[in-house]
């Protein structure tokens, strides 16, 4: 019975957004987006987030479209990590300049 059961991932609320700096080392700073319903005017209103997300290899650059995804906290502000690149930016980071 025990050998049946599989392993599956648990849901886990995936986040998409835009790398806004990669400037630390191991860490990204990624900018949600999302859409509230005023209570007053019921219309819907941009509202955004900035997140702290961890990046092992250092692969994500400003301005590239990732997910992200909750994980144990790494540091003090650090409770996301770099689930995968979707889009890469069009202009590519001076490396060496």
């Amino acid at each position: 019975m025990s050998s049946e059961i599989k392993n599956t991932k648990t849901n886990k609320r995936i986040m998409r957004g835009i790398v806004v700096s990669s400037k630390m080392d191991k860490g990204i700073i990624v900018k949600i987006d999302y859409r509230i319903k005023h209570p007053l005017f019921k219309k819907f209103i941009l509202r955004s987030k900035r997140l702290m997300a961890h990046d092992e290899q250092n692969q994500a650059a400003d301005g590239d479209y990732v997910a992200i995804e909750p994980c144990r906290p790494i540091s003090r502000k650090k409770r996301f990590k770099l689930g995968e690149i979707i889009k890469k930016s069009k202009h590519e980071k001076d490396v060496g300049v």
